[in-house]
């Protein structure tokens, strides 16, 4: 044999050997293997064990105490695509609504509004839980504990006086609100209906728990001797003072109540017997009908702090600060000291009793136009 063919042999030779060491090297598959186990291992869901966000669209109808936050709703509708229709109602009105429409709301997000009408809600299962995960970081005393309510600020309630008339009648400034007893304030002095205006509710339950009941169905049966009539808006009182119909007005404080000194003579009183207040809520209508999102909104204003600082913003009050506490951006304006102690629960306990004597004080004074 030739070294030429010897060479070639032996060329194949080794051809052949790698060839079988490479089909030995790639093992088979099986039939209880898929081709992904052969390959890699696979993860687990970016997602598990987190709420994914809802599929949310159409348009999501929306009760709301002022026409004002339709900045905000049109800063969710820019970021969702979600349509926003807002309905303008005072926190009494829309609870009497909801009882009437039994269980069939016609709106989906409730926003703003005294906290007993939200609480009172509840309890006739008219409200639909909502949970996230920035609902931690609310002050726990300002959310339900079932998150069927959330608050979103507060309401504060002091006087407004009008210094001309003031000045006119001959009348001293009242200091606390035992001093609006005073026979010389008769017919000079009004409030707001509080079966309808949440602010005044707070105003009658938290002077009712300071005082005592007892010593507090007093005070309000000598204040009725000189309040003219009972408005049935809570803008009225302030608005009615710098008309110069009345010289006080019974009202919540906030920064819009300021700037009124900047073109009226108008005097602010912060009562140094304490402060009412009331958180004012938010909430979803239970069977709405786009609840989903009604509760994303909810999730989308809490979780984000540059939307509640636009809260703050449109508001004028810094009180969101209190209510979530890690909340940047915003700082009180005031100290939390001036507040009176409250126990919230008794908004919504004390609601029907305390509304139902108080309708028996105010006789013909409530006005119902």
């Amino acid at each position: 044999m030739s070294k030429r063919v010897l060479s070639a042999l032996l060329a194949a030779a080794m051809l052949l050997s790698m060839a079988a060491c490479n089909k030995e090297e790639k093992a088979p598959e099986t039939e209880n293997q898929t081709p992904a186990e052969n390959t890699t291992t696979e993860k687990p869901a970016e997602s598990e064990g987190k709420e994914e966000k809802p599929e949310i669209s159409g348009t999501m109808k929306a009760i709301a105490t002022s026409e004002n936050y339709v900045t905000l709703f049109d800063k969710f509708t820019a970021e969702t695509g979600v349509k926003v229709e807002l309905l303008s109602m005072s926190s009494g009105d829309v609870l009497s609504k909801l009882r009437a429409e039994g269980g069939t709301p016609s709106a989906d997000l409730w926003f703003g509004g005294g906290i007993d009408a939200f609480m009172s809600a509840k309890e006739d299962d008219l409200l639909e839980p909502v949970t996230f995960e920035a609902a931690s970081e609310i002050d726990p005393q300002f959310r339900d504990p079932d998150g069927c309510w959330y608050s979103k600020g507060l309401t504060i309630v002091g006087f407004l006086l009008n210094d001309k008339l003031m000045e006119e009648l001959n009348l001293e400034q009242p200091a606390t609100w035992e001093d609006l007893t005073d026979p010389s304030y008769q017919g000079e002095i009004i409030m707001s209906n509080p079966a309808i205006s949440g602010t005044n509710y707070a105003a009658v339950n938290s002077l009712l728990q300071a005082k005592g009941e007892e010593a507090g169905w007093e005070f309000f049966n000598a204040l009725n001797e000189n309040i003219a009539y009972y408005a049935k808006r809570g803008s009225d009182p302030k608005n009615k003072v710098i008309a110069d119909e009345f010289a006080i007005g019974i009202t919540y404080l906030d920064d819009t109540i300021t700037a009124l000194k900047e073109d009226y003579d108008v005097t602010i009183v912060y009562p140094e017997d304490g402060i009412p207040w009331i958180p004012d809520g938010v909430a979803c209508f239970k069977n709405a009908e786009n609840v989903e999102a009604a509760k994303y909104f909810i999730e989308w204003l809490f979780s984000n702090d540059e939307n509640l600082q636009l809260l703050a913003e449109i508001d004028q009050k810094t009180s969101i600060k209190l209510i979530k506490p890690s909340l940047e951006g915003v700082e009180l304006d005031y100290s939390p000291d001036i507040l009176m102690e409250l126990d919230l629960s008794k908004f919504g306990s004390m609601r029907e009793s305390i509304l139902a004597q108080f309708e028996t004080l105010m006789g013909d004074k409530a006005v119902n136009e």
